[in-house]
């Protein structure tokens, strides 16, 4: 609470936030990647499978990781290392998501670290590592040794990155932001990729976020966290998650501000910056669903808290009755209501509001007169909005799904063959 209360207190502090166009993780000063086609995956034309995200100066780091309990060896493995606050590199690799390989894995994963130390000069324990693809299968690392030895880092490699660690994406998904706050100029840029088995609480999703302004590890951890919460947290496309997800962040301080803590003055605006960074990155996520046509934007307000908001606007995100409700345009609101009835968040049926984009469809708990027509128009938009108010109180939140189409099923029953 003291903290929050801060930002508030400093958020009129004079600041600015600009996207960057064609902007990236390699945005920020400071920061190069590269990517190289190691093999690991399936030849595509322009496939890439292996990269590499590096700092010039070591940098402050956090993330968030799977809650899934089976854990693949990368996770396993920055989990243990981030703690420390500090890293200067990451290798991320897609194709194979080293996932239940037990201790032969891990040794895959350390050893891939290792090749990345060795080339560029830097200490073991300053290395993260990052997989993604399929469960069950070890890393062929003869490919990776090799690959490791063809990547060129650059300024403008964050964009080859970003197509490396896609998996079925169909776009890669990139992003990077300006800040002006008093005096202090830094930027934050991030990559992410993901697109099936994407619910909240992580999902399959792996996203690399940088940033060249100073920022004490503390604060880092609990901006990542909060960021997390309001983005890649509140997003579903088929209600499973995977062992892998990764979201790290690294701060390298070459922007030449103060250290930024809870109690700085920039603490609020770099907090909003990282917020939009992630909201963006996690709308891509679920835009670009395994077979999705629609991205699915629900906003729960009224309720009691706001962790009864996202309980809500997530159940009625994931359900799979309205996510086909939306493929199909049909008009059948009874779907959304069911959904937040079964939430478990208190709800007063006769108290609800619900609008499908501007229409208002139930008033007072009660169905409203509304022209069918009008309804399906908005549903063969590419965006569809829904809104629910419950009307008990005062908290509000988002999420972001898909739809959910034949191709969804076409892709994830041939994933492997």
């Amino acid at each position: 609470m003291p903290c929050d209360m801060h930002y508030d207190i400093f958020s009129i502090m004079k600041s600015e936030i600009e996207v960057i166009e064609s902007g990236g993780v390699t945005s920020p000063e400071g920061f190069c990647a590269g990517a190289t086609y190691a093999g690991i995956k399936k030849k595509a034309k322009g496939s890439l499978d292996l990269g590499i995200l590096f700092s010039e100066e070591p940098c402050a780091a956090a993330g968030v990781f799977t809650t899934n309990r089976i854990k693949a060896a990368a996770v396993v493995l920055s989990q243990k290392r981030v703690q420390s606050g500090r890293a200067q590199a990451v290798v991320i690799n897609s194709g194979c998501a080293n996932a239940g390989t037990g201790e032969p894995g891990m040794a895959d994963a350390t050893e891939m670290a290792e090749l990345v130390a060795k080339n560029i000069g830097l200490s073991l324990e300053d290395i993260l590592v990052a997989s993604t693809g399929v469960i069950g299968e070890r890393l062929p690392m003869k490919l990776v040794r090799a690959g490791i030895d063809q990547i060129v880092l650059s300024k403008d490699g964050g964009h080859e990155l970003a197509r490396a660690i896609m998996t079925t994406d169909t776009v890669p998904k990139e992003t990077a932001v300006a800040v002006k706050a008093g005096e202090s100029r830094f930027t934050i840029g991030g990559i992410a990729k993901g697109a099936g088995m994407i619910h909240p609480n992580l999902a399959t999703l792996l996203c690399f976020l940088t940033t060249d302004a100073a920022v004490e590890a503390g604060f880092l951890r609990l901006a990542l966290r909060k960021a997390a919460d309001v983005s890649f947290n509140m997003i579903s496309i088929d209600g499973d998650t995977s062992p892998n997800d990764t979201v790290l962040i690294l701060a390298n301080g070459k922007a030449g501000n103060k250290p930024i803590s809870k109690r700085s003055r920039e603490a609020g605006v770099f907090q909003k910056a990282l917020d939009r960074v992630c909201v963006y990155l996690a709308k891509c996520i679920a835009r670009d669903g395994e077979g999705a046509s629609k991205l699915i934007e629900v906003t729960v307000s009224g309720a009691p808290t706001t962790s009864k908001a996202r309980m809500a606007a997530r159940t009625v995100v994931s359900s799979p009755l309205v996510k086909s409700a939306v493929h199909g345009n049909d008009p059948n609101w009874g779907r959304i209501l069911a959904a937040v009835g079964r939430s478990g968040v208190e709800v007063v049926e006769s108290k609800i509001e619900l609008y499908i984009g501007k229409i208002c469809v139930v008033k007072d708990g009660l169905p409203l007169p509304f022209d069918k027509r009008e309804v399906v128009k908005v549903l063969k938009n590419g965006e569809v909005p829904i809104r629910l108010n419950l009307n008990l109180g005062t908290a509000e939140a988002t999420a972001w799904g898909c739809d959910l189409s034949e191709e969804y099923v076409t892709i994830n029953s041939q994933y492997t063959t």
